[in-house]
């Protein structure tokens, strides 16, 4: 599995499919992170997207036939006593969480100046979601 990072041209916006969400981490900031994997460039790619909590919400809407559950198993992750809080889907018990016929735009996310060389910097394996975009007829 290769890094999503590793693998783009520039720091241009950009659509990724198939996705499959393989775990979804709260902390104590008002934002979350998702793991993912999609096929990007002819392989399996993996990354971290940040989402605010309703742009999560909206991804689990979109989950195939496992709304509810994933609603639910978020809203309980939220009301844990200890942070962070991980919900995994990598087991033949908790699958990955595919969100067909959807694509997501991303933006690449860099160190903040000062952590590394400033005439050497690499993207993060973090993206921030720019949209989500419902793939019509198929």
């Amino acid at each position: 599995m290769v890094l999503l990072s590793d693998s783009i041209a520039d720091d241009a916006e950009f659509f990724v499919e198939q996705i499959e969400v393989l775990a979804i981490v709260f902390d104590n900031t008002d934002d979350v992170t998702v793991w993912a994997t999609t096929f990007f460039d002819n392989d399996i790619h993996f990354f971290h997207l940040a989402l605010p909590f309703l742009a999560l919400d909206q991804l689990m809407r979109l989950a195939a036939g496992r709304t509810e559950a994933l609603q639910e198993e978020v809203s309980d992750a939220l009301a844990a006593a200890e942070w962070p809080a991980l919900l995994e889907y990598n087991s033949d018990e908790k699958p990955p969480v595919l969100l067909p016929q959807i694509a997501l735009k991303l933006s690449v996310t860099y160190p903040a100046e000062g952590d590394e060389a400033d005439d050497d910097l690499q993207p993060h394996n973090i993206f921030y979601l720019e949209g989500v975009y419902l793939r019509l007829g198929e």
